[in-house]
């Protein structure tokens, strides 16, 4: 079949990048033009997120996946009922993984292979909208993104939630272009480069397509319910693309069954919303840090970033029925954050983590930005001197620029590295306390999440006694354990003359009054009959070693390690 191919909008080159030539350069055939785009950002994820995996230490979130998946599968059924809930899957998905060997590089691996998938469905969505070049410097500007890196280091869900969205987007585009157009007639896909606009013939999956989708999308949101936000941005692709009812109608159908999926998790995760009380109503510097983190953190690229995204808009308005690169990477990226920024005025769900996975519509606009300054460049540099430029050097040149990138933000990735960038290191804390704690010594967790460190790694607490504990954390159903009553804890401590205290920073401020009555019995306590005799402070985490006003020797002064930043005052109730 002869498919007739328009010229584009973004200028002149070789190749249309997807089954009429590489769009790479001479030597490449079209299979080679496809796949090594494609393929190679991937590859290049993949080892940068390899680079300082071990980091030695997993901070708190990281360590709630650790704990739980090593759970049976019917401990972990028991614990989604009363909390992490919208966090379900992902723990039945890591409890075969962590079963075959606990540890950290494991824990984090399923988010590397992640992420770099996703860079290379990224590369994929320009190779299919534009050209394989496209594709190219998309996927790769994706997989030198600071923060995809981080999230790729990270043993939680939101890297394997990019994936399924990037993925999602493509079988959009994929079943919008398999049905609702006559026979004989197909989609123009493409973000206005030679070949990019072309027709792509009539496929006959149209509704396997969008079965595909909706199970795809359905998964996706059960990983990470804010994932749902994507509907919206697909929406407003297919308005912008100004399709057939058709495609409404097959788009409609799976939008719906991926809603009879979620809305029992839905109403569920409602019961548990208490988890994300600490968020708060997000502000101008939430916005800025949101732009940094998806454009870059450095001047130096986010300027570049910025000024490609804008000439990546400027181009005529595709064709009725036509999937643009735009139409498809600009709700992308916008309508998620935007709509979850605007909810969370009023109702406080925003965090950032929480539309990553948005992220893949920037590089995408980026390498669209850079395909139309190379078309213009090319027609400028044409009328200027007749001598040829090789077809390698727009490639090359572009994988350049991304390169300068890599190294403008090599100091952000080399840091990120680094534990002490994570809110805490339970690692450290639980080193701390094998050092400082004897065989038998009593502890005392304020307030009870604080036993995160003894959780995820006990060996530091081994020997220990934790005098608040009735029941440990897979046996009650919850996270950290079920404690004793107020009572009981007044009594088990009435019987020392000595105590531990690990404790949450904000725990040991004054003011601060826990709801929890059995947290209020551990504060009167230690603030009426012990006085601190020592503190250790590490990050996010303080440990202290009280002692009995009525056996205390000497005066009640603190006596602290070398390095460590003044104690804060006793706790005082209001």
């Amino acid at each position: 079949m002869i498919v007739k191919r328009s010229r584009g909008a973004l200028g002149s080159g070789s190749g249309s990048g997807f089954g009429f030539g590489s769009g790479l350069g001479p030597g490449f055939g079209p299979g080679f033009g496809v796949v090594g785009a494609v393929v190679v950002p991937g590859v290049v994820m993949f080892v940068i997120g390899l680079w300082g995996i071990d980091r030695g230490g997993m901070w708190r979130d990281e360590a709630v996946t650790f704990q739980v998946a090593r759970r049976s599968l019917p401990q972990i059924w028991h614990l989604l009922h009363s909390v992490d809930a919208v966090h379900g899957l992902y723990y039945l998905l890591m409890h075969p993984v962590l079963a075959v060997r606990p540890g950290e590089v494991a824990l984090r691996l399923p988010s590397l292979c992640a992420a770099a998938v996703t860079a290379s469905l990224v590369a994929a969505l320009g190779v299919r909208l534009a050209r394989p070049r496209v594709g190219l410097w998309a996927g790769l500007l994706y997989a030198v993104t600071p923060v995809v890196g981080h999230f790729a280091q990270e043993g939680r869900a939101y890297a394997l939630v990019s994936a399924g969205v990037a993925g999602a987007t493509l079988l959009l585009v994929r079943a919008a272009g398999s049905g609702g157009w006559p026979s004989g007639t197909g989609v123009c896909v493409g973000c206005g480069s030679v070949g990019a606009g072309r027709a792509v013939p009539r496929a006959p999956f149209g509704g396997w397509c969008w079965g595909v989708y909706g199970g795809v999308v359905a998964l996706t949101v059960l990983l990470h319910e804010m994932a749902v936000l994507v509907l919206l941005a697909h929406a407003g692709t297919l308005a912008l693309a100004r399709v057939s009812r058709d495609v409404w109608w097959g788009w409609g159908r799976a939008v719906a069954g991926v809603v009879l999926v979620v809305v029992p998790l839905a109403v569920v995760s409602h019961g548990q919303a208490g988890q994300v009380a600490w968020l708060r109503a997000p502000d101008g510097a939430a916005v800025e840090a949101l732009l940094r983190s998806f454009a870059g953190p450095t001047p130096l690229v986010l300027g570049p970033y910025l000024l490609l995204i804008v000439l990546a808009l400027c181009g005529p308005r595709a064709r009725r029925g036509a999937f643009s690169l735009p139409a498809v990477a600009l709700p992308l990226l916008l309508v998620p954050p935007a709509t979850l920024l605007a909810v969370s005025r009023h109702w406080p769900l925003y965090d950032d983590r929480y539309v990553l996975y948005a992220l893949a519509g920037a590089p995408l606009l980026a390498a669209a930005g850079a395909e139309r300054l190379a078309g213009a460049a090319a027609r400028l540099y044409g009328r200027r001197t007749p001598r040829h430029v090789h077809p390698y050097a727009v490639t090359c040149l572009g994988v350049c620029g991304v390169a300068l990138a890599f190294v403008a933000q090599f100091p952000v990735l080399r840091a990120d590295r680094d534990p002490a960038r994570r809110p805490d290191d339970l690692a450290a804390v639980s080193a701390a306390a094998a050092r400082r704690m004897s065989h038998g010594d009593p502890v005392l967790f304020l307030p009870a999440l604080a036993r995160r460190a003894a959780v995820a790694y006990p060996k530091g607490f081994r020997g220990t006694a934790d005098i608040a504990l009735r029941e440990p954390g897979p046996v009650s159903g919850t996270l950290y354990g079920r404690e004793t009553s107020p009572g009981e804890l007044r009594r088990r401590l009435d019987g020392l003359d000595r105590v531990w205290v690990v404790a949450e920073p904000y725990a040991l401020r004054p003011g601060w009054y826990p709801p929890v009555p059995a947290e209020q019995v551990k504060l009167a306590l230690l603030e009426g009959e012990f006085v601190s005799r020592a503190e250790y402070v590490r990050k996010a985490s303080v440990m202290r070693l009280y002692v009995r006003r009525s056996v205390a020797a000497g005066p009640a002064g603190v006596t602290r390690s070398p390095g460590s930043p003044p104690a804060p005052p006793r706790p005082a109730r209001p």
